[in-house]
């Protein structure tokens, strides 16, 4: 049984596959000091709790916080007893190109969504991925990973404004019902909200333009489907992308040895 893990910079998601399926998932906050220890038990009582009497052996893992990679090796080894597949190191292959620049080093979350992407949406894509930065992966007609775009996410966004404008007030990330407040929370609502659907139009208007050819463009992230509500620009939403795309790479790594 395998157990996927990929490590946000705000949320850790664990999700359990038998090899056709997940059969459950289950996220906490990001906390680097958090132990082995306290991982275990937290993920045993959450399986006994939905009824799942499985036995790990093999682990997955995508981490954007190198911090947190220790303790889930510590996890996998003492109470798994197995040593974990991390993207992005040397011995976790890939089963795409990546083509960017000599010494780059590529988010471990943005290789994981480009293999799913390529997988269920084939190439020429941009994926969208609204988490604490929005970024914009670019996908070649091959699957190759070639580039994109990182900007401030929305949550990031609101938090820099309150933090630094006193009498700005923290919000929750809504659709407005009309572009134009009438009050301060209906106002900054209706520019976050709307100023990254100009964000996300605009970009990707602008890889397509620089790409000229057509681009899908494929939405990940909790937030994706409220922003979808603002702009016909996404074709498909994915909010399971990255766990697919970790799976994607474990099987791929195992048919290599």
């Amino acid at each position: 049984m395998l157990l996927a893990i990929d490590v946000g910079n705000t949320n850790t998601v664990f999700a359990v596959h038998d090899g056709t399926r997940f059969l459950g998932e289950w996220r906490c906050s990001t906390y680097a000091a958090r132990t082995a220890d306290q991982y275990y038990v937290w993920l045993r009582q959450l399986m006994e709790f939905n009824g799942l009497d499985v036995t790990i052996d093999e682990v997955v893992i995508s981490s954007v916080v190198p911090q947190v990679v220790f303790n889930l090796r510590v996890l996998s080894d003492r109470y798994y007893h197995c040593r974990p597949l991390v993207v992005g190191k040397p011995d976790c292959a890939l089963p795409v190109d990546v083509r960017v620049d000599a010494g780059t080093t590529v988010g471990a979350d943005r290789l994981v969504n480009t293999v799913a992407g390529f997988d269920k949406f084939g190439g020429d894509l941009v994926i969208v991925d609204f988490g604490t930065a929005t970024t914009f992966d670019v996908v070649d007609d091959d699957g190759a990973y070639i580039g994109g775009v990182i900007s401030p996410g929305v949550n990031l966004s609101i938090r820099a404004l309150h933090e630094a404008a006193a009498a700005l007030p923290n919000i929750d990330v809504t659709k407005p019902d009309r572009v134009v407040g009438t009050n301060t929370v209906a106002c900054m609502q209706s520019g976050v909200f709307w100023g990254y659907v100009g964000l996300v139009e605009g970009i990707c208007r602008q890889i397509r333009g620089e790409r000229d050819r057509p681009m899908k463009v494929i939405a990940t992230g909790g937030l994706s489907t409220l922003f979808n509500q603002g702009t016909e620009v996404i074709d498909h939403i994915d909010t399971e992308l990255t766990m697919h795309g970790l799976v994607l790479i474990y099987e791929h790594n195992r048919k290599q040895d």
